[in-house]
């Protein structure tokens, strides 16, 4: 039968006892668990109480001992390893030594494990201050029946944490790591969480972020500036990459939105400052389709050192076929961009660079017919965002309050709104709340480059940069590209000529032929790109 340690040596006179230490624990946020180095203390001190010898300590800090467990316990299989093969002394009996069952196993494969392991070695199990012998029919069914109690906690324990993290959801509430840009408050006397809120360093960062992007800026470049920036080192120690970065800029977190089995829904914290407004709200949705299309991920544009690289379409194979810098010209060669895929079409590179920007240059120096190409009516823009969303606001509001009545009960046990009315009230607003996220979606509105382009006195001051300011980057300049113009190149017999006006077609935002970066992936091969009369053609846009 289990025994008190303090009686053992009577059961086992004139016997040395050496000692195997274990210790585990979860995740304990609120700090009101045992932790691992605690749990060792207790087990050392009445290892000392009782002089038995310690020979090895165990411990794994931060994994479960349930089936659901994600992770192997390395020091558990380490314990039962050295169990199993630990060598058999005279006059020496082993004991491992723990402060729960639980702290062993929460399921019962576990528990049958460690039985079996200790039975053939005839190695005798401590928890809670009382000793097994597990060769004993008695303490055998005893500690089965702690380790069936310790599965059916843990199992009790998940299904709260399942249902908590639904109603959680529901209500828009905090779950799981604090996402970089905010911090968390905990009541100091509890350990109840307070509420989340914007990090006075980190939130600016972030909205940084968008804006660099949104900006013409490279994934490449912003995550060496996070890197080296003292605000924005990481609250868990690791350094940016762009995987990292990829996933901040596509979380919508930091819009005041939760997340659950892909469903949005408003949170109860607020959204960093700047992404708070229609417009910020507008700038997250570019970004996000900035990084989702598959024309930015084709091309490592972040590492491109020529500034029309893969940017214009070759006249002569079509739509989807760019051109790339090249050394051509035998002996004597001289920088060009040159069709990528047959080289039938080359250019200088320099006459193609200069001819592109004064175009550029010149098309934003007409401000009224460039904005009126790029948002052919602002106001009704806005006011459709401002109207959507609104009414997207009273949507999901009307449904939260209405899963709110259902999962709250009256004194008879009933729920304030039944099963069948929640049921009819998803069916009803649900699609209304999808068709209004994807008109939002939509509406986009015009990158933070562009403004600054339309916005200045003088565009080519913000493009070349004037003394003490510098001009734009080279992937400002080529996202500027993207946004504002096709540009095709076509043979000089095609066009009739040697000259950079004839065999060069500028296709503006907003005129036939202009294709966004998504268009010349899925065209690559199947569309030709519009024919030209032979001539001058215009290059200063429409």
């Amino acid at each position: 039968m289990p025994l008190a340690p303090e009686y053992l040596h009577m059961v086992h006179p004139g016997v040395v006892f050496h000692a195997l230490l274990y210790g585990r624990a979860s995740r304990d946020p609120k700090k009101k668990g045992k932790s691992v180095e605690a749990q060792l203390t207790d087990g050392r001190d009445l290892c000392d109480r009782f002089e038995w010898q310690i020979t090895e300590e165990f411990k794994d800090a931060g994994l479960s001992a349930s089936r659901h467990a994600r992770r192997e316990r390395d020091d558990f299989e380490a314990l039962l390893d050295a169990i199993e093969n630990g060598p058999a002394i005279p006059g020496v009996i082993r004991i491992v030594v723990a402060y729960e069952a639980s702290r062993y196993y929460r399921d019962l494969e576990a528990y049958v494990r460690l039985r079996s392991v200790c039975y053939h070695a005839n190695v005798l199990l401590c928890y809670n201050n009382t000793v097994y012998d597990l060769s004993k029919r008695e303490d055998r069914k005893t500690t089965a029946q702690d380790a069936i109690a310790a599965e059916d906690e843990v199992e009790g324990i998940r299904d709260r944490n399942v249902r908590t993290a639904r109603q959680t959801a529901e209500k828009g509430g905090v779950w799981g790591k604090v996402p970089f840009g905010y911090s968390r408050k905990y009541d100091p006397d509890t350990g109840d969480l307070i509420g989340q809120f914007e990090h006075p360093e980190h939130g600016p960062v972030v909205l940084h972020c968008f804006q660099h992007i949104d900006s013409g800026g490279s994934m490449h470049q912003l995550v060496k500036w996070l890197s080296s920036e003292p605000n924005a080192v990481r609250p868990d120690g690791a350094g940016w990459n762009d995987n990292l970065l990829r996933y901040l800029l596509l979380n919508r977190v930091y819009l005041g939105e939760r997340l659950h089995h892909g469903e949005a829904r408003k949170a109860v914290w607020s959204p960093i400052k700047g992404l708070d407004t229609p417009e910020g709200r507008a700038l997250f949705r570019r970004v996000t389709k900035t990084l989702t299309d598959p024309a930015r991920q084709q091309f490592a544009d972040s590492r491109a050192k020529h500034w029309l690289t893969h940017l214009p379409q070759c006249g002569e194979c079509g739509d989807g076929h760019v051109l790339k810098y090249a050394l051509v010209g035998g002996p004597h060669r001289r920088e060009a961009y040159s069709c990528k895929t047959k080289q039938d079409v080359a250019i200088k590179k320099a006459l193609l660079e200069a001819f592109v920007e004064e175009a550029i240059l010149a098309w934003l120096s007409r401000k009224e017919q460039a904005r009126a190409a790029l948002i052919p009516d602002q106001d009704k823009v806005a006011e459709e965002v401002t109207e959507a969303q609104e009414l997207l606001d009273v949507y999901q509001e009307e449904l939260a309050e209405a899963r709110r009545l259902n999962s709250t009960r009256n004194e008879k046990g009933r729920p304030l709104l039944s099963l069948a009315s929640l049921s009819a009230k998803e069916l009803e607003l649900l699609p209304k709340i999808e068709e209004l996220e994807q008109r939002l979606q939509k509406v986009t509105g015009v990158p933070l480059l562009v403004q600054q382009l339309l916005s200045a006195a003088d565009p080519e001051a913000v493009w070349n940069g004037t003394d003490g300011e510098p001009g734009l980057s080279l992937e400002q300049k080529r996202e500027a590209v993207r946004r504002l113009v096709t540009v095709r190149v076509f043979g000089w017999k095609t066009a009739g000529g040697r000259s950079v006006a004839k065999r060069v077609q500028l296709s503006f935002v907003g005129t036939p032929g202009f294709r966004t970066p998504r268009d010349h992936v899925r065209a690559v091969g199947n569309v030709p790109a519009p024919r030209r009369e032979r001539g001058p053609v215009r290059a200063d846009g429409p």
